[in-house]
């Protein structure tokens, strides 16, 4: 019999790296958990705030790992940003710190992208970053103009350390310029409209799993839709018996999730 916390769940949004896959291996259980979905009458999508990913890359690394998906299954922070410009700001040239995947990605959403003259900036993951860049985007953060990041997540783990991530660069404009972005991946409700608009479905009938709490937990949390934290990745054990953040349910990792449904 499913669990309470999933009566009206159709569709489970899963973070990808730290919760489907770490590094460049499947987690055990995930792929089992994903497949038996479908018996079930319950659907899912991929979420990734890492916006310096492309769809299609995180499509290859997953055939690469034996799980193939088809096109439209992996959703990105990328996509929720351009979904938000395109309906707030059509047509308007953006000032993007991003890498190539990034930029590939909303160019085929139609962003036009501007050096010269913008008139918007939209920091997302840019592991290209350069000191000119910096400059550039400090003084037009500093001009007014709007300003949007795709995630707010600080650090992105990686094999023996971690990368600056988005989170740390709005900290770093905010020091600089003296404003903050409007951040549109998870948490906030940006992303959940996004979802509900591209899968057709009320927000209730959505769950979000990931090993984050600041992100995939928070989602959850903030907007009334079941929340699991698996605990595969960036999130301990000790490190969530203190956190002020509370998942729905707790799980050693996606494979577990089965036995709820």
């Amino acid at each position: 019999m499913r669990h309470p916390l999933f009566a009206k769940t159709k569709c489970f949004i899963l973070d990808m790296d730290g919760t489907f896959y770490l590094g460049s291996r499947m987690l055990p259980g995930a792929g089992d958990f994903v497949r038996s979905l479908a018996g079930l009458g319950l659907d899912y999508r991929f979420f990734s705030n890492n916006s310096s990913h492309s769809a299609a890359g995180c499509r290859q690394k997953l055939a690469a790992m034996g799980f193939p998906v088809e096109e439209g299954r992996v959703i990105l922070s990328t996509h929720v940003a351009a979904d938000h410009l395109n309906s707030r700001y059509p047509g308007a040239g953006v000032f993007l710190l991003g890498n190539r995947n990034m930029e590939q990605e909303l160019r085929t959403a139609g962003i036009r992208l501007e050096q010269e003259k913008p008139d918007l900036v939209l920091l997302g993951f840019d592991t290209t970053l350069d000191y000119a860049k910096i400059t550039r985007a400090a003084n037009l953060i500093a001009s007014g103009i709007p300003y949007f990041a795709t995630h707010p997540d600080v650090n992105c783990p990686v094999d023996g350390g971690f990368l600056p991530d988005t989170g740390a660069m709005i900290a770093l404009f905010e020091a600089s310029a003296g404003r903050r972005p409007t951040v549109l991946g998870k948490p906030e409700r940006s992303t959940v409209a996004y979802l509900c608009r591209n899968l057709q479905c009320p927000p209730e009938t959505l769950a979000f799993v990931g090993d984050r709490l600041e992100t995939d937990v928070a989602i959850g949390v903030r907007h009334n839709i079941p929340a699991v934290l698996t605990l595969s990745g960036v999130t301990t054990a000790q490190a969530y018996a203190s956190a002020k953040i509370k998942a729905d349910l707790v799980i050693d990792g996606l494979g577990a999730l089965g036995d709820y449904l």
